[in-house]
Parts: C-alpha cells; structure tokens; sequence
C-alpha cells in the first residue's frame, strides 16, 4: 500500500468515450493540468463506448422516431430533434478540429458517410411519417429528408428491405444521405492515445474502490492496482464515466445529489450478418418504430455497420437482461446499488412500468424464430442461417423521484467537485454536449478565460444553428470535408 497519496488534478475514472473526451477537451483548456485516467479493464472502449455494444448510428435525430412526438392536438413536436441534431453537429466539430490538429489523422476510422431512414409500415404510420417528414423539413437542419411512398424508389433507397415484399403493402420512408455510421470504439481509443503521448496518465486494470472527501476539500481516490495493490491518489476535480459502474461509484461519494438515485439495467441483443452477399445489398441504417410498451432504446433498427474492416448488418435490438451493471459486472450489482434512500423511488418505479416489465419478459423468452420473425419485417427473404446472436452493452437507465428516465443524466456536486454521468442513448453521439456543459456546471470560473478556445474549436458554441442556416451550411461543408465525410 502506498504511504503518500499521489496528488493529481483530475481522475477519470472509466476508459470510455465520455472520459476520453472530457479528457481532451480538459488538455485543449488547460494542458497545465494533470490529468489521470482509471480503467478496470485492460484496454480502453470495451463496454459501452465499444463498436459491439452500442449502434454506432452518429444519432442526429435523423432517422430516430421516438425523438419526435404527435400531440394530441395533430401537431407534431420535433423539439427533441431539433436539440439532438444541434447536438450532433457540436460532436461534428469538435472531431474535426481534433482531424485538423492532427491529433485524429485518419477519420474514416471511425465515422464514415451513410444515408439514414426511417421505415414504417400501414397507413395510420405512413400519416404520421409524412406530418413527421413536413415538420423536419422546415429545419434547415434536415434539409435533404425525402419522404417516399413509391415502392420503386424505396427499392432504390434500400432494396435488401424491399427484396421479395408483397405488392400491396404498404410502405413508407424518409431517407437523408447525410447521416453516419460512428464506430465510437474506435474514436475512444485514438482519443486516450493521444491523452496518454500529450502527458496524461493512463492506467489499465485499475479499479477505483473507493472515493472520500478530505478535510481540504480534495477527493481521495482508492485503487486496486494490476498487482492487487491499493494505491491512493488526491485529486481537485472527480469523473465518474464508468458507464453502468458510475452508479456504485456516486453512492460511494457520498453527495448530496446522489440521494434517491437508483438504477435498472437493460441489456440489447443483436442479430448479426457478416454475408457480404447480403451485406452489400444494404447501404444505410433503417430505423423502424417500437413496439407498443417498449422502451425508447429498443427502437428495431438494420444497420450498416463498418467493424475491423469488414462491413456487417446488425439487426435488433432485442431486450435482455442481467442484473450486471456492465458487461463485466457482478450479478450482485442490482441488490447491492438498492439503498435506503433510493428504495422508495425504485420500487414506485417498479409498480409504474409494469408494461416494460412485461415487455423484457417476452423478449427474454423470444426464441430463436421469433427473433428471425421479426427480422423479416425488415428482411423479409432472411434465414436464420446467415446471422448470429451477439449481447450488447449492458445500459442502466436512471431512477430518480420523476420515475425512470431513458435518456443520459448528469449528476453533479454542488460546488463541482465531483461529477457522474449516468444512463444510455443518446449518450455517445452528444458527448461533446455533454462535456461541455459539465465544464460550464463544475469549471464556471474558468469559462471566461476558456471560451476564445471553445469557440476556435466549436465556432457554433452558444449559437443555435437551426436559427443561422448560411453558418449551418458552411460548419456542414468545412466538418464534412475534414472528416471525409463529403
């Protein structure tokens, strides 16, 4: 055990996308700053932020129809759409400042063009498409969406869904080619690189065991080393971006906020096809609408995937689920995350979402037909022999006294000490979003002094692009060509 604590300005504790980025932007503003990163694994990006476990669509809002809603009223709200989208494009140019740098060289490694859609199925959702499509189309931020009903240009849009359907179905899509595929492991893992060769440390197989605050206002973070060793380190500012793991990691802090916090983990299983055959048939993600009591993360999906080289089909997701807060977990991770001040909220939860409840239970007993059976809404000359079965990332979805939230949460100590990130989608796609407004909540009297760099990496930062559609097009267009995209 070490005797003296290693001091050090900031820990980051988990390998991920999250603390990858927050990492960089943190060493773009203040490369003064000691930076430590802690991993329990052996490499960076292997549970959530990896290629396998997450859908890697770059989420824009462009195919994605549980972020827009029909009001009662016939109306439809695009306000979450248009909030993500913007979000999206911040990502774009954080990337693509990192590509001019230099600090990115190669970015078709992980973000490559592709045209997303949205497919639905009858007449009561081709209604509601076609409202969904008018309403996005006044946005310059979705300007391109075509909207289609033609069975012969849905066949050109994407003809390994059209492949053998029944004339008198009826069908329609919105297409828009510039969407994206984002292999979020990948940019995770050139990320962390290049912390580690600009001055950070970064630590494999070590496990963040405990946190304390100190009499001087400083966190105490214990570690369990490669060597089974504990080691302790003082740092002035906390991450938790352990993906599901952040939840036992915010009770341990102890803060305020952290109270009536709870979790609920779901795990996603794909249908995968590496059929090159079958694969090159197909050039776009193809995004569906969920089913009736489903949770918004298990929107169907046949995406394009480009993995290792090899271009793939993945199709799902299908609900699991384990009691694990991660891949790597311990079945213990649920009961042991229930305390007495989040007791209360878990178990109204469980009462108000019986309908999700049953939902996991009929996709655990999905057999393999089923599955194939659903697939074929989307495809519908598969055989089961051309896929197989992957698990996913395991998601925890936050549980406060609103209920169950569905979307990514930040939690966060009152004098912005000490900050957690919890829950799933869109998660990744916004991470530079995120990060940046956890800067503004935890770093408020550096922002001044950061923002001319913020903005040289960001020009949109604070300006809303739907609203200036002439800088839109001109961020579009300069991210678009530095990260290959165009």
């Amino acid at each position: 055990m070490s005797s003296q604590p290693k001091k050090t300005n900031v820990v980051l504790i988990g390998a991920g996308v999250m603390s990858a980025t927050l990492g960089t932007l943190l060493k773009e503003l203040a490369p003064e700053w000691d930076i430590t990163v802690f991993e329990k694994l052996s490499a960076a990006g292997l549970e959530s932020s990896n290629e396998w476990n997450n859908a890697g669509t770059g989420h824009s809002a462009l195919c994605e129809l549980n972020y827009t809603v029909e009001k009662p009223d016939g109306t439809m709200d695009i306000g979450k759409a248009l909030k993500i989208n913007e979000q999206f494009q911040i990502s774009r140019q954080f990337w693509a400042y990192l590509v001019q740098k230099g600090q990115i060289a190669q970015p078709e490694a992980f973000i490559r063009p592709l045209a997303h859609i949205s497919l639905v199925h009858g007449e009561k959702d081709a209604a509601f498409l076609l409202k969904r499509f008018r309403a996005l189309s006044e946005s310059p931020l979705f300007r391109g969406m075509s909207y289609s009903n033609d069975p012969s240009i849905l066949q050109e849009w994407m003809p390994l869904v059209m492949e053998g359907r029944q004339s008198r179905e009826v069908l329609a899509a919105t297409k828009i080619d510039k969407g994206t595929d984002v292999n979020f492991g990948a940019l995770t893992r050139i990320l962390l690189q290049q912390l580690a060769q600009n001055g950070a440390e970064v630590h494999y197989n070590h496990l963040v065991k405990d946190l304390t605050r100190t009499k001087e206002g400083l966190w105490e973070v214990k570690v369990r080393n490669e060597f089974g060793e504990t080691e302790n380190y003082l740092a002035n500012f906390v991450f938790i971006g352990g993906g599901g793991g952040s939840l036992h990691l915010l009770q341990k802090s102890g803060i305020p906020e952290s109270r009536g916090i709870g979790g609920f983990p779901v795990s996603g299983v794909f249908l995968v096809c590496d059929n090159p055959k079958l694969a090159d048939k197909h050039n776009a993600k193809v995004y569906g609408k969920a089913q009736v009591g489903a949770p918004p993360m298990s929107v169907p999906h046949l995406d394009t995937r480009y993995i290792e080289g090899q271009k793939s089909l993945l199709f799902g997701p299908f609900a699991g689920f384990s009691p694990k807060f991660l891949k790597s977990g311990a079945f213990l991770d649920l009961p042991l995350s229930v305390k007495p001040h989040n007791m209360i909220n878990m178990m109204k939860c469980g009462l108000s979402e019986l309908s999700l409840v049953k939902y996991l239970i009929q996709q655990l007993l999905l057999s393999d037909e089923a599955r194939l059976k659903d697939l074929q809404e989307f495809v519908p000359t598969a055989q089961l022999e051309d896929w197989r079965l992957i698990v996913a990332g395991q998601r925890v979805q936050v549980i406060d006294a609103s209920g169950l939230k569905f979307g990514t949460e930040l939690v966060h100590a009152v004098d912005g000490s000490i900050a957690a990130l919890l829950g799933a989608s869109p998660g990744a796609s916004v991470v530079v979003d995120i990060m940046l407004d956890l800067l503004k909540r935890c770093f408020p009297q550096y922002m001044s002094q950061w923002m001319p760099k913020i903005q040289e990496m960001i020009p949109s930062y604070g300006i809303k692009l739907a609203e200036h559609p002439e800088m839109l097009q001109e961020i579009q267009q300069s991210t678009g060509h530095a990260l290959k995209l165009i």
